[in-house]
């Protein structure tokens, strides 16, 4: 869910935590709303991927007052060619990516889908994706979740308010053509959260959804990401210290005090923003978690499932949370096939279909 190691060390370290109160503050303030973006996100090779691509891109302000940023691709044969760091125990998990410009127009898409990035990222983090959907007919767009990227700032809602602004985006390219075909939506993390109440609202007219690595309920994941977040990572020999001392002083009670101060200046309680009992309203939905997630541990993943018997939920053997929404290598194929799938029984296109078999637990093989 929150890709900010280093950020949070970086916070809480200048903040002059030297008391129990202003540790609680310190983290409840990175909590309300991220403060840059995440180091993990390669702007320069992405800026200059996107300088090549034909697109579409624009604001939407939602009925919140948010300017919301979005971006269109169209399908086209991009032939994606994607390179994976040899050691990704850096945190350096962004493939490098080669590709074509499409020479011929782009062909009618055959579905759009809509792209919700993770935590200190933006759409532009999933690039990827955009193209290997677009090899696949899909058009997509990404879109710049309120408080990051080129979108607006407004009282984060870890998933919630989030969703609404997504509604309202899709509402307004529909009405200008922009959204064709059946209507998914993918996210990662933070993104997933808000793609699974996004896609419980009926007004968004969503038919499937995937959910990479999704929170349960945001307390929860806060109080298991921010212990593992002072553990793990690349530091030098003074990081390390200071994490540890952290970590030291960092016990459940500041935690819950953090989580607490968070949820009242966002008005906003984080041990009730419970994506399972939305997602018991989504009749089309894939889970994916790794089973070596720590950030968000894969018991969050399982916990989804349990609350949404309908869904169908994979495990990917060995990956964490910074890999796993990159190994399109073993993922593209199997998102693809579930757009592909016929109406689920209970979603906006269902009609005489018969019902897609369940799947749970299915594990797709390592790479």
């Amino acid at each position: 869910m929150l890709r900010f190691a280093v950020p949070l060390a970086a916070c809480l370290l200048a903040a002059g935590f030297s008391s129990w109160p202003g540790l609680s503050a310190s983290l409840a303030g990175h909590l309300i709303a991220p403060d840059g973006t995440s180091p993990l996100l390669p702007a320069a090779r992405l800026d200059a991927a996107f300088a090549r691509l034909p697109d579409r891109s624009g604001r939407v302000t939602t009925r919140a007052g948010v300017p919301v940023f979005w971006r269109a691709i169209d399908p086209g044969d991009y032939r994606l060619r994607a390179t994976w760091p040899h050691d990704r125990t850096r945190g350096d998990t962004f493939p490098t990516l080669e590709f074509d410009v499409p020479a011929v127009p782009a062909p009618a898409p055959r579905g759009t889908v809509v792209l919700l990035h993770g935590w200190m990222m933006n759409g532009d983090s999933l690039l990827p994706w955009a193209l290997r959907l677009g090899e696949a007919g899909y058009r997509t767009i990404a879109i710049d979740l309120r408080n990051h990227g080129r979108s607006g700032r407004a009282p984060s809602g870890y998933g919630t308010r989030e969703a609404a602004d997504v509604v309202d985006v899709v509402a307004a390219l529909r009405a200008r053509g922009e959204i064709v075909g059946p209507l998914h939506v993918l996210g990662v993390s933070y993104g997933a959260a808000t793609a699974i109440f996004a896609a419980a609202d009926p007004r968004l007219r969503a038919e499937r959804v995937v959910a990479l690595e999704s929170f349960a309920v945001a307390g929860t994941a806060i109080r298991d990401m921010v212990p593992h977040m002072l553990d793990n990572g690349p530091a030098t020999w003074s990081e390390r210290m200071a994490r540890r001392w952290m970590h030291w002083r960092l016990d459940a009670a500041v935690l819950d005090a953090a989580i607490d101060q968070a949820g009242a200046t966002l008005d906003l309680p984080l041990d009730a923003v419970d994506v399972g009992a939305a997602l018991a309203q989504v009749p089309c939905a894939l889970l994916v978690h790794g089973d070596a997630d720590r950030h968000v541990p894969v018991a969050h993943g399982r916990a989804l499932a349990a609350a949404a018997p309908h869904a169908r939920y994979l495990e990917v053997p060995g990956e964490d949370h910074l890999g796993l929404p990159m190994r399109l290598d073993v993922l593209a194929p199997i998102v693809v096939d579930w757009f592909d799938g016929p109406a689920c029984p209970g979603s906006v296109l269902a009609g005489t279909e018969s019902p897609t078999p369940t799947e749970r637990g299915k594990r797709p093989p390592a790479r």
